[in-house]
């Protein structure tokens, strides 16, 4: 390869941010894939994301083949594999305030996005570049390709956006209205670490020498000027509609490159449901959508997962007649337990042939039941783990593939109540079904969350399976008085066999899955090592968004007669 390291790039501000290049031998035009954020472009994977890397090479040593991994990075493309071997030119891009590149560091603002789209224009004319770019890249890189092509860049050609929120507020920051401490968290260990002006205090790049977040070294005072307050951001901006959010928030109806979408069932505290609905609403009338298992970043390196992004590009950026133009618009890793998978390939999303199903919530019995009992109910803490309610043991295999919804009559002794629904699956021992999570190895089937004084529906965007709030105002609860509330849960995948239950659980704190064992595994530690439960890093503690006096009421949950909580299914018939 060609390498030009710290390539200038200018603004149209005038600030010059800089980037590595990787090009073929040989000159000539080429391909160009691009990735731009905040993570340091010098900083390797190996070092980095020690955890990360060490169980990609243990669970899939595949991954690390055919390539000296001495460029990999976090979250994009191998140059050697990509550029290399299959001839397209790799642009990573550290964004303004980060890595080598100055200025002040905003986390998906307009500003950053507009420097993206600055790179993509920038990149389409280079002497080397055929004049379509694509972007590619996990998490961050995949969340501000939304935002980016939805500017409508000239040169660029297509995207693939690999488990990326699509939506920072319903997504990402506040699930339902209710605020994650993710990000909290995330800022300090992902991107203030690699903050320019760390300089000599902070990390080599063990290819060039020089500090990956340099090369000048700023004063604490300087660099603590050149930063935003996320949290402050977060905790401060309460609604979908205040200026942080809705800045941020991309019109996907205006995206209308090609676009290949690819999500993870297991990322249902962040990259799950971005990809689903992201592939829903662009304007794109080419779009594919693929769903898939395991870890966050795995798919994304394995060769079979790479082959798949070749084809899309090779398609749209080289023009190559693979039939890539001519593959079904779906395709799902249908799940089953034990991390085993069906590879099948759909039409739509979600699927034509889905049976919506209602289980009816019991509070008598607690069960899920075909049809609406007698008036019950059942009290619950607000800060607890609450109630749970199972279905009778499957008769036959049944499939559940699809977007999922539960309507729950709510009051509360106060003014607002948060609640957590947990999907879960239970094997006919009575143990839980736990699967691979993007982020932790043992997740449940699926979440939704909604703050009760968020409870106000956008009818006309609303769906019976995706009931759509728009988070614009807050309607308090008259404590005592029932109330009813439409709540999404994320899409889901399982193929339950006989004799296996669902079931669902109605609370008012993150789920806890409880593993047995006098330990209990710990998350990656840059993100603090909060105890893993099923949520991983995306819990929802932040002490100043959820008071006591207000959260720690008691909830009181009806069901039965004019009270008839029930838990919508996405249920595939079989072939």
């Amino acid at each position: 390869m060609v390498i030009e390291w710290d390539a200038p790039i200018t603004m149209d501000d005038g600030l010059v941010l800089r980037a590595d290049i990787y090009r073929p031998v040989g000159g000539g035009e080429h391909p160009v894939l691009m990735t731009h954020g905040p993570y340091a472009k010098g900083l390797s994977f190996q070092e980095g994301f020690a955890f990360a890397w060490m169980q990609l090479a243990r669970e899939h040593p595949e991954a690390l083949e055919g390539s000296s991994n001495k460029y990999q990075s976090w979250e994009t493309p191998d140059p050697e594999i990509w550029t290399r071997d299959w001839g397209y030119v790799c642009v990573r891009v550290d964004s303004r305030g980060a890595g080598r590149s100055p200025g002040y560091l905003d986390c998906f603002s307009p500003r950053e996005t507009l420097d993206f789209k600055n790179c993509i224009e920038w990149a389409g004319v280079r002497p080397w570049s055929n004049g379509k770019v694509g972007l590619t890249g996990i998490s961050y890189y995949a969340m501000n390709q939304w935002q980016v092509a939805a500017l409508r860049p000239k040169h660029l050609a297509a995207i693939c956006p690999f488990e990326g929120a699509s939506d920072l507020y319903r997504d990402g920051v506040r699930h339902g209205g209710i605020l994650t401490s993710f990000w909290i968290r995330w800022y300090p260990a992902q991107v203030s670490s690699v903050q320019h002006g760390l300089g000599a205090r902070g990390r080599i790049n063990h290819n060039t020498g020089e500090p990956i977040a340099g090369p000048e070294t700023l004063s604490p005072e300087e660099m603590a000027r050149n930063i935003a307050d996320l949290p402050g951001q977060h905790l401060g901006n309460r609604f979908a509609t205040d200026a942080y959010f809705a800045e941020r928030t991309p019109r996907l109806e205006d995206i209308e490159v090609p676009v290949f979408s690819r999500g993870n069932w297991g990322g249902i505290g962040l990259h799950l449901h971005g990809n689903t609905e992201a592939f829903l609403r662009v304007g794109s009338r080419q779009k594919w959508l693929e769903m898939h298992g395991d870890t966050h970043w795995t798919e994304y390196y394995t060769p079979g997962g790479r082959a798949l992004m070749r084809r899309f590009f090779d398609h749209f950026l080289k023009g190559e007649d693979n039939g890539w133009d001519r593959e079904p618009a779906v395709q799902l890793s249908v799940r089953l337990p034990n991390e085993k998978f069906l590879t099948r390939k759909e039409g739509e999303w979600p699927l034509a042939r889905t049976q919506w199903t209602r289980h009816y919530l019991d509070a008598a019995s607690s069960a899920l039941v075909a049809e609406p009992g007698s008036d019950a109910s059942v009290e619950f803490r607000g800060f607890s783990q609450g109630h749970t309610f199972y279905t009778p043991p499957m008769l036959k295999a049944s499939e559940i593939t699809g977007p999922v919804a539960a309507k729950v009559f709510i009051a509360s002794s106060t003014r607002d109540a948060d609640i957590f629904l947990s999907l879960r699956a239970y094997a006919p021992n009575g143990r839980e079904l736990l699967f691979q999570g993007a982020s932790e190895p043992n997740v449940p089937l699926a979440f939704g969350w909604l703050r009760a004084s968020h409870r106000k529906l956008d009818a006309a965007r609303s769906l019976p399976y995706r009931p759509w709030h728009p988070h614009d105002e807050e309607q308090p609860l008259v404590p005592g008085e029932v109330h009813e509330l439409d709540i999404e849960i994320w899409p889901t995948s399982i193929v339950l066999p006989p004799g296996f239950r669902l079931a669902l659980t109605v609370g008012g704190e993150d789920y806890d899955h409880q593993l047995p064992g006098p330990l209990v595994p710990k998350a990656p530690p840059q993100y603090g090592g909060i105890r893993q439960t099923g949520c991983s890093i995306h819990v929802h503690d932040v002490s100043g968004d959820r008071p006591p006096e207000v959260f720690d009421g008691t909830a009181t949950l009806y069901t039965g007669g004019k009270h008839a909580s029930f838990l919508l299914l996405p249920v595939i018939p079989a072939a």
